[in-house]
């Protein structure tokens, strides 16, 4: 271990012990708390409010807040914040990233600090990747906040504009990282400030934050309103295209690009009747003519898309579940339809966009839960300004991480997997595979069904 290690490590332990010290003073409070009846508990968020109007701070209430929160839990969910807990609280409190193992618990650390946070009546967000997980997290911990008098709401697909507002006006607000993004969006359109729905960014929690932050970040949310491209264009690019032989064009499988050779280019000229294909006349030409290339080439049917109910619906390449009313643009999403023999929809052109990056960035405080994040803990200082601390876990950890087998071949990784699946799984031992594409899923299965 170097140097710099051991610094931050002593830096760690120093921060650990002055967290400890406060979740001390929480445990102190514990019997006045436990002596109170629901009514005096409830009321504490009133007193809390009235402290904060009288110029005490967030940090001045936080061990009482976390308290009265602890307590709440007990009483409405059964559940008792563990010390390590309230420290995963504090450090969220501060803006920072808490990293922390598998079932340590991450719901219910977020509640004191939601809490807190939420005192000062400017709105909280908590952000999950998907809608059942708002629906979930929400369902569950709206019932501590509700018994401590904090008004809940989940923002999800389906919802229109008024009652999106109602869920953004609530104290605290659950949602996924698209809901709250595209919602930013169309209030940057509307004519006047009563047709928007969101308030001030104030204070976010983003459970799976290196997903969201870092996988995601440049992934650009976008809104689109119809263009004027005829279909005809779409359809004789894709008809071109199935005439073509695997010399007249070269892929790059890894860069998901696919270009013309030079016999596809002569090809191509002499089916459309042009002299130059690269002429700047001809721009509109080559682009369809690469979107329909990329189309057939490139873009899987049931890895990259499904077609279903007469449209073109995406698949994220990330979770493998349908992206409905998502769509590819500048024109792919329409090679797409005239290649699986569809209707040719009008190419949308972009009226608003922005990545997930920008769109965090813009929240007054920012912070995150997840169980790896400290490795890529400089991005995070770089881009949002965010530390990671990792907090120690309840108990002392059983489980051994063993370290990496590499293979020269991917048939001899593959081979050494199924080999430890059949091992494992003769013992009754469930297994976890988790790998980076639903291809590399179909072809582990396919290997796995032979034995």
């Amino acid at each position: 271990m170097g140097f710099l290690d051991n610094l931050f490590n002593m830096a760690d332990k120093r921060e650990i012990k002055a967290f400890s010290k406060v979740a001390d003073k929480i445990d102190a409070m514990e019997p006045k708390f436990e002596a109170m009846t629901n009514k005096e508990l409830k009321n504490m968020t009133n007193i809390f409010k009235e402290r904060l109007a009288k110029g005490e701070t967030l940090d001045d209430i936080l061990p009482e807040a976390f308290a009265t929160v602890r307590e709440a839990s007990k009483r409405v969910l059964g559940l008792r914040h563990y010390n390590v807990q309230l420290i995963g609280g504090m450090v969220l409190h501060q803006g920072r990233i808490a990293e922390m193992k598998t079932g340590e618990g991450k719901t219910l650390v977020a509640t004191a600090p939601v809490y807190l946070n939420a005192l000062e009546g400017k709105g909280v967000h908590v952000v999950t990747v998907n809608d059942y997980l708002a629906k979930r997290d929400r369902d569950q911990m709206a019932q501590v906040y509700e018994f401590l008098g904090l008004s809940v709401g989940v923002v999800v697909h389906g919802q229109n504009p008024v009652e999106r507002k109602k869920q953004y006006d609530c104290d605290i607000t659950y949602g996924t990282n698209n809901e709250f993004g595209f919602d930013y969006l169309k209030d940057n359109m509307v004519s006047s400030n009563s047709q928007k729905v969101q308030r001030d960014l104030h204070y976010a929690i983003v459970d799976e934050v290196d997903s969201i932050l870092i996988d995601e970040a440049r992934t650009p949310l976008i809104i689109s309103g119809p263009g004027s491209k005829p279909a005809s264009l779409y359809l004789d690019a894709d008809v071109f295209v199935r005439t073509l032989d695997e010399d007249d064009y070269e892929k790059e499988e890894k860069e998901k690009a696919v270009s013309l050779t030079a016999s596809g280019v002569d090809k191509a000229e002499k089916y459309f009747n042009v002299t130059n294909l690269s002429d700047i006349s001809n721009t509109e030409l080559n682009h369809h003519i690469k979107q329909a290339l990329k189309a057939h080439v490139i873009m899987k049917k049931d890895i990259d898309y499904v077609p279903k109910d007469g449209e073109i619906v995406i698949v994220d390449e990330f979770t493998g579940r349908l992206m409905f009313g998502r769509r590819y643009s500048e024109g792919l999403h329409q090679a797409i339809e005239a290649k699986e023999g569809l209707d040719v929809q009008s190419e949308s052109v972009t009226m608003a966009t922005i990545t997930f990056q920008n769109l965090f960035r813009m929240y007054k405080k920012l912070s995150g839960m997840t169980g790896t994040a400290k490795t890529e803990e400089q991005e995070f200082i770089k881009i949002y300004g965010l530390e990671v601390f990792q907090i120690p876990t309840n108990k002392p950890i059983r489980r051994v991480d063993l370290p990496d087998a590499i293979y020269k071949t991917k048939r001899g990784k593959i081979r050494a997997v199924v080999r430890e699946v059949k091992r494992r799984h003769a013992t009754g031992q469930p297994i976890l595979i988790g790998t980076t594409s639903i291809e590399q899923s179909e072809e582990l299965s396919h290997y796995l069904k032979k034995e």
